[in-house]
């Protein structure tokens, strides 16, 4: 089936959803995904990040759908017309959406250990507002360990439901889920019980917010001053391959190897992840590359800078002929009104 997303085609398979078109194509046509995660069955369709118009439904049906559409749960068509970032009502939707998730999500960047990685962050960046039209109270909660490594921030949370999708599906006994409902929905443990399995670790990696942290690398640092390495060791329980977040020798933290689309491509056990602080536990296989743009890269991305050169006309920084005779003041001697301005000026003081 061929789909043209902002004015590009590609052919894709049946059963292909517009965003996996699109980041088949990459780029800015790319919408932003909050719920959506690949690994995860069943992602996808909460969070309204990914609207986009389809301005043309299918060579056999080419009426355009009225309603912009979630690009993660709405499957591709034979002839479909996308448009997502050149579309108008395309950009002021997801504005809308972000300033909706903002609604209660606390100003917590500059304590909040997610900053820097953070894919609300990054949509707020670029489809936030300055203000707000927001004047009720935000819902608060208090923060909760949930587990011997884990620690809640409800107050964050978008209730994206990655957290219960990885503990529904990578465990067998899923301890906590979306208590209540509508604006009372929140993240918690069936009678305050901690989550402790083997790959409860993941919960943070796909936490697209800081809602889920990491207490053994709380408040220790922020990203961008560790330097990820790509490393590996053998373990029974999962791929045992890792990102090292490194501050000189000292390993802070660890985490799965995420793409470029902020998904981990292995799930890890909590035994790499938590337990193996060691280099020698490790075998490093080099540093990770990030892309360009990432805060995580900030002074270490180097290009090849090219010398910047100014054409301007001959002695135009000399100024004309006038103006240098102002500034030159023996050229232009002071008159008698002059003279008496400053005698009497001199009288003053």
């Amino acid at each position: 089936m061929k789909v043209t997303i902002d004015g590009q085609s590609i052919e894709v398979e049946p059963g292909t959803t517009i965003l996996q078109a699109a980041r088949m194509i990459g780029g800015e046509v790319v919408p932003p995904a909050m719920c959506y995660y690949s690994k995860l069955k069943g992602s996808g369709g909460k969070c309204r990040c990914c609207l986009v118009e389809v301005a043309k439904g299918s060579e056999a049906d080419p009426r355009p759908m009225p309603k912009l559409m979630a690009s993660c749960v709405t499957g591709c068509m034979d002839g479909m017309e996308v448009n997502s970032k050149s579309s108008d009502r395309v950009t002021e939707a997801r504005k809308s959406v972000t300033e909706f998730l903002l609604i209660n999500h606390p100003l917590d960047c500059p304590v909040c250990d997610q900053a820097g990685e953070c894919d609300l962050q990054n949509l707020s960046f670029e489809h936030g507002k300055s203000e707000t039209r927001f004047i009720e109270e935000k819902r608060t909660f208090e923060p909760e360990n949930i587990g011997p490594h884990i620690q809640l921030h409800m107050n964050r949370c978008i209730l994206c439901y990655r957290c219960v999708m990885v503990a529904d599906q990578l465990t067998d006994n899923r301890v906590h889920g979306v208590m209540d409902r509508g604006d009372h929905s929140n993240i918690s443990t069936c009678i305050s019980k901690a989550i402790d399995n083997e790959f409860s670790g993941n919960m943070i990696d796909v936490c697209p917010v800081g809602a889920l942290t990491d207490k053994t690398f709380r408040f220790k640092s922020r990203v961008w001053f560790n330097k990820p390495y790509n490393a590996h060791r053998d373990c029974d329980k999962c791929c045992g391959k890792t990102t090292l977040w490194m501050f000189g020798d000292e390993i802070q933290r660890v985490t799965g190897r995420k793409d470029e689309y902020h998904e981990v491509e292995e799930f890890i056990c909590n035994g790499c992840r938590f337990d193996h602080k060691d280099i020698k536990d490790w075998t490093i296989e080099g540093p990770r590359a990030f892309e360009k743009d990432s805060v995580i890269n900030q002074n270490k991305y180097y290009r090849k800078l090219h010398k910047v050169e100014i054409a301007t006309e001959e002695n135009i920084l000399l100024g004309r002929e006038e103006d240098r005779k102002k500034i030159s003041m023996a050229e232009i001697p002071l008159t008698e009104e002059d003279i008496m301005n400053q005698k009497s000026l001199g009288n003053n003081e």
